[in-house]
């Protein structure tokens, strides 16, 4: 995003996406963990008692190295885990529902576009969480997801909800043009 700027403190509907995007999380029920860099990261603030924070000091190693650290910091107790990531907006608390409520335990249940291409949320179950545990870098799960077609349940979602992810100012200016109709 460049110096001084930070994705997830984009105003998105009146809030920073990142309370945007935990307030979707909290509403499906279940409980909601955030990865964050450390407690002094301007994010902390924002998540208040909403959801349980989770260190991950080397974040800046990519989404491999949150997923792991996300994954092994869960309670025992935890059958499956929803990895969202907070950069896209267009994922709404109906859509989080949604899969949660397709859901089949044992699979592993992935958001797609409404043209059918894999997205996000994905939900994994706890037989995964090894494999998940073992991440590195920037690539996240997208490898395993590839070597493992048959354990997916693809859940449609509408439009382009599971696929907008916003990453550079370009790509907000272009999404924020769209929204207001421009």
């Amino acid at each position: 995003m460049g110096p001084g700027r930070d994705k997830l403190l984009e105003p998105v509907g009146g809030m920073p996406l990142l309370s945007l995007v935990i307030e979707r999380a909290q509403s499906t029920g279940c409980p909601v963990f955030t990865c964050l860099p450390s407690p002094a990261h301007p994010r902390a603030a924002l998540i208040g008692d909403r959801a349980t924070p989770i260190w991950v000091p080397d974040a800046d190693d990519g989404m491999g190295v949150s997923i792991r650290t996300g994954i092994t910091a869960l309670p025992d107790d935890i059958d499956a885990a929803m990895i969202l990531p907070a950069d896209m907006p267009e994922l709404t608390a109906e859509d989080l529902k949604t899969v949660l409520d397709q859901y089949q335990p044992g699979a592993i249940a992935r958001g797609t576009g409404a043209a059918g291409k894999p997205g996000h949320p994905v939900i994994f179950p706890r037989s995964c969480f090894g494999m998940l545990a073992r991440l590195d870098g920037d690539q996240g799960a997208r490898g395993f997801l590839a070597a493992h077609p048959e354990k997916l349940q693809l859940i449609p979602l509408p439009a382009r909800h599971a696929l907008t992810d916003l990453d550079t100012p370009e790509a907000w200016a272009a999404w924020r043009a769209q929204q207001s109709g421009e």
